[in-house]
């Protein structure tokens, strides 16, 4: 249940709450926050929010105000073991995305893709379409979280009254956006889901599962979009030196 996640006291690494949940957690946390019908935000956090959030004060309240905060990403669990405390599973939102769909296609639950480039989402939206028979997609929507595209992102969003919406605009902005909105939309819940449309779409291929299971799915990244250079050294080297380097005290304590 959702105020049940609210009862276990999150692991706070570097300032920010992750919940210590796994991804069959996550869904029986969705499902029972449609059923309650009050509007949830969950973030997606990795390493690159934890950095992010040391300069961006905004963005660092949106993450503790939260109703969900999931492991996304195997640096976190380190970065908890490194406090003494346990993360179980990452809980990747690539694939909570796919998971959702595919519960989705079985509970009935309406799903609104907004992000991405042009066409992405409808892609992605057909992509789930193909795999999970009954998949309810009821709007795809590039848009933007400029100012000036809100109102009309609204309008659809609320014409469309989903149980699920999925923002692809990348972090902070997604969860700026969905924080900013959350209210106005009153859509059950709530996430931005990064670069997912694209990996589900066949537009950015995702790391081989050897890769994944290695836990350097961040090099492959690398090779793929160079342009990620600055957030990968962000994940894979000032993350952890800002663990090893910040206090020691478990988060419990």
């Amino acid at each position: 249940m959702p105020s049940a996640v609210h009862h276990l006291p999150p692991i706070v690494l570097l300032g920010v709450p992750i919940h210590a949940i796994t991804m069959e957690e996550t869904l029986a946390w969705v499902q029972a926050a449609i059923e309650a019908r009050t509007p949830k935000q969950i973030c997606t956090a990795n390493p690159e929010f934890i950095i992010t959030a040391q300069e961006d004060a905004e963005f660092k309240a949106i993450l503790n105000r939260a109703d969900l905060v999931i492991p996304d990403g195997v640096g976190l669990l380190w970065a908890a073991r490194q406090l003494g405390e346990r993360l179980p599973e990452r809980v990747a939102g690539s694939d909570l995305v796919v998971q959702l769909a595919e519960r989705g296609a079985k509970q009935g639950w309406r799903i609104f893709f907004l992000g991405a480039a042009e066409g992405v989402a409808a892609r992605a939206a057909q992509a789930l379409q193909a795999c999970f028979p009954g998949f309810n997609c009821v709007g795809a929507f590039s848009g933007s979280p400029r100012m000036e595209d809100e109102a009309e992102i609204l309008a659809r969003v609320q014409a469309a009254q989903p149980d699920i919406l999925l923002v692809a605009f990348g972090h902070p902005q997604q969860d700026k956006w969905i924080a900013r909105n959350k209210e106005k939309l009153n859509v059950p819940v709530s996430l931005g889901v990064g670069g997912s449309f694209d990996f589900i779409a066949g537009v950015v291929p995702r790391a081989p599962l050897w890769l994944q299971r290695l836990n350097v799915e961040w090099l492959y990244r690398l090779w793929r979009q160079p342009w990620r250079a600055k957030r990968i050294f962000n994940a894979v080297v000032r993350f952890p030196l800002a663990v090893l380097l910040g206090p020691r005290r478990p988060s419990g304590s």
